[in-house]
């Protein structure tokens, strides 16, 4: 095995404490002899999530070796609340220790700049790997035999029980809800995505009346007492049209399955629509036959325009599915991250959580969670706009002008029968209201419509009252639509990741990258990588943005524009197995985007590496 560069790990500290460790403290000396991965994350990230979802396997595989360290690094104001990171940890079924790292401690001292990022310690306490983004659950997995075969001849490695204590369960009938359906009768469906299931319940908001789903995790059709879901989310009754050709009634945004599952109501059998089971990559079909063609996270569902549109959160897209052909298919967005309007094939959103059409089929309201944004498609035109929201790293919780007015983390969107939108402003505890202005072109309004509601994540309209889905506290919540909306004195946040401070004018930017052991890049059909860099204000490249194939780029910052601002940076590389006596070697995608917060300062740094897996040439893990 290749010698590796010899970076003592910092320690894991944080404000917060630990989670999931029967309340004892752990340091890397209690860990001396183990494997290490710690992961990088935060909760509002769909990346951290498909990351959780990957290190299962291996975790279990290895459980006598390895220990899995959750750090968590928010990036929202909400998400350095420790209540929340606790209800985060428990949402996601997170099965291995967690620091709580408010203050970005762990985060700084490893030079960590994306979320998620795993850096791999070996038994002796030492940094000898990192990855940033998702799809190295495979190079981890060969990396950790090698380094359990090493220390084992060396008798460095340690094996056993790790610091894991797993939390008292909480008993009641749901567990962290998504979303929520008004049904015929005046009774709910929901989206109990802690328990893996759907429950229906009484017109009261509180009564079960039956589930969908035996409430363990999984992929499988049947009746309702067989089928399962993994984690939920978005639910969408179906014209009458649609439902009789499919033979179902409601569609279910099916987020970990990456799926989407029809349900009958009549007896509650679950039928798989579109979605493999595997999550999309990069290179991957972006339309054909719905069950053969993969999807990424679908967190919600709505018809519009003739189609069951799907937020497409894992690749920060809309799709559609077409349930007279079968098919599904892009329907806006690039698969880059931030916020572009225009028409639907060049615009960018953020991680879209929540869907809505407007009564009159005109408008469908998007609730873009990760740029803290409520947006729309013109169905007339099918062109991108934003309502509310200015990009990646702005939020808070102000009402006022549209322009002005900030939200954080919304993940649903209700339209009201105004014709104004109710928006789950997630981690602000808040429903918010935006009412379009009357003249064509003008800001609307925002104002606060209820506050104390925890991590509403949806709401649907019952009578002359709005149903909101309070996930955190595990509750469908009743409320009078009032008149006139609540007034809270306004807050304006950025994220609090520091700026790196550059150097005007020629600026090189190098992702790094190595092929796992035992892989090589996959240049059989061409390139085998891509950069693509933009910068928010634009303004702030002179030259420099756009895709190529080199992992490397020399850009121009503008030595007369703005002072700070954001680089974004979005990698992708694919590598194989480099075993010529396989015939069809396995490949993998190797993909991570990145959003420096930058400020132009004389004597500032003109090289800014990111590492998407590997080392940089200091033998840094940063």
């Amino acid at each position: 095995m290749a010698p590796r560069a010899r970076v003592r790990a910092p320690e894991l500290v944080g404000a917060g404490g630990w989670l999931n460790t029967g309340g004892k403290d752990i340091s890397l000396a209690d860990l001396r002899g183990k494997i290490v991965i710690a992961d990088f994350w935060t909760f509002c990230c769909i990346n951290c999530l498909h990351v959780l979802d990957e290190l299962r396997e291996l975790e279990e595989k290895h459980r006598d070796t390895v220990v899995i360290v959750g750090v968590h690094s928010p990036k929202f104001v909400h998400e350095a609340d420790h209540r929340a990171v606790v209800d985060a940890v428990a949402r996601y079924e997170v099965h291995h220790p967690v620091l709580d790292d408010p203050e970005l401690a762990t985060w700084k001292q490893y030079a960590v700049r994306a979320w998620p990022t795993l850096v791999v310690i070996d038994p002796e306490g030492y940094v000898v790997a990192q990855h940033a983004g998702e799809g190295h659950a495979h190079a981890i997995e060969k990396l950790v035999e090698e380094l359990e075969a090493e220390h084992a001849a060396k008798g460095t490695l340690r094996r056993g029980d790790g610091p894991y204590v797993p939390p008292e369960p909480q008993a009641g009938d749901l567990k962290f809800p998504g979303k929520a359906v008004l049904l015929e009768g005046g009774g709910f469906l929901v989206a109990d995505s802690g328990h893996h299931s759907l429950v229906e319940l009484a017109e009261d908001g509180e009564t079960v009346v039956r589930r969908i789903g035996d409430g363990e995790r999984g992929l499988l059709d049947g009746p309702a007492d067989q089928a399962r879901f993994s984690e939920p989310q978005g639910l969408a009754l179906l014209p009458a049209e649609a439902a009789a050709a499919l033979g179902v009634d409601l569609v279910v945004a099916d987020t970990v399955n990456h799926a989407l599952r029809g349900v009958r109501l009549s007896d509650g059998r679950v039928t798989t629509l579109a979605g493999t089971g595997r999550q999309w990559w990069q290179g991957a079909p972006t339309e054909g036959p719905a069950l053969e063609v993969a999807l990424s996270s679908p967190w919600d569902v709505a018809w519009f325009a003739g189609r069951l549109w799907i937020a497409m959160a894992g690749v920060h897209q809309l799709w559609a599915y077409d349930p007279q052909t079968g098919t599904v298919a892009v329907a806006a967005g690039t698969t880059n991250e931030g916020l572009v309007d225009g028409p639907v094939a060049e615009a960018w959103f953020a991680q879209p959580s929540g869907l809505a059409a407007s009564a009159d089929g005109g408008r469908l309201w998007v609730a873009d969670s990760e740029t803290s944004a409520l947006r729309w498609v013109d169905a007339a035109d099918l062109t991108v706009h934003t309502a509310v929201g200015t990009g990646l790293f702005d939020f808070g919780h102000r009402d006022g002008g549209a322009g002005q007015a900030l939200l954080q983390h919304p993940l649903g969107v209700t339209v009201l029968p105004d014709g104004s939108v109710a928006v789950s402003d997630t981690y602000n505890h808040a429903l918010r209201r935006f009412a379009p202005a009357a003249e064509e072109g003008a800001a609307g309004e925002v104002t606060t419509l209820a506050t104390d509601l925890r991590e509403p994540s949806g709401a649907v309209l019952s009578g002359g009252d709005i149903v909101v889905v309070e996930s955190a506290r595990h509750r469908l919540t009743r409320l009078r639509l009032p008149e006139e909306a609540v007034r809270v004195e306004g807050t304006a946040h950025r994220t609090q990741r520091p700026a790196t401070e550059v150097a005007a004018g020629p600026f090189r930017i190098d992702v790094v990258f190595s092929a796992p052991a035992g892989q090589k890049l996959d240049e059989r059909y061409g390139p085998s990588t891509r950069l693509l860099v933009s910068a928010t204000p634009p303004e702030l490249l002179v030259s420099g943005a756009g895709a190529d194939s080199a992992l490397s780029r020399e850009v121009v910052l503008a030595s007369d524009g703005p002072a700070e601002g954001v680089l974004h940076v979005s990698a992708m590389a694919a590598s194989c197995d480099d075993d010529p006596a396989v015939e069809y070697p396995a490949c993998h995608v190797h993909q991570q985007d990145w959003g420096v917060p930058v400020r132009l300062v004389p004597g500032g740094a003109g090289r800014l590496p990111l590492v998407l897996a590997g080392m940089d040439e200091e033998g840094a893990a940063g």
